[in-house]
């Protein structure tokens, strides 16, 4: 049993350091106001993780639940700054055109 405890805090550890790298690149997306990935990361990040999501939830694996549903807000996140940017550019270019 305390084995067991030993190698789930490995895990939470090892999401930890893996989710890092995430939570980098949304804190500097927030930061500038727009992703610098390209948006195809962002939908195959989100699919991924909603699968991932849902077999961790059918292993009951807390590790892999908390690891995964994190990454989902995250992606889902940079996919709407995505569409803000783009919605605004295009509100941009449509007032320029009226000029």
């Amino acid at each position: 049993m305390k084995n067991e405890y030993l190698w789930l805090a490995i895990g939470l550890i090892g999401q930890g350091i893996f989710s890092a790298r995430f939570i980098v690149q949304w804190l500097v997306s927030e930061r500038e106001k727009k992703s610098i990935i390209p948006v195809a990361f962002w939908y195959l990040s989100l699919l991924g993780g909603l699968t991932l999501t849902v077999y961790s939830v059918y292993k009951q694996d807390p590790v892999f639940i908390l690891g995964q549903s994190t990454g989902v807000f995250i992606y889902a996140r940079n996919l709407y700054l995505i569409q803000r940017e783009r919605r605004a550019s295009r509100l941009r270019t449509e007032s320029l055109a009226r000029r």
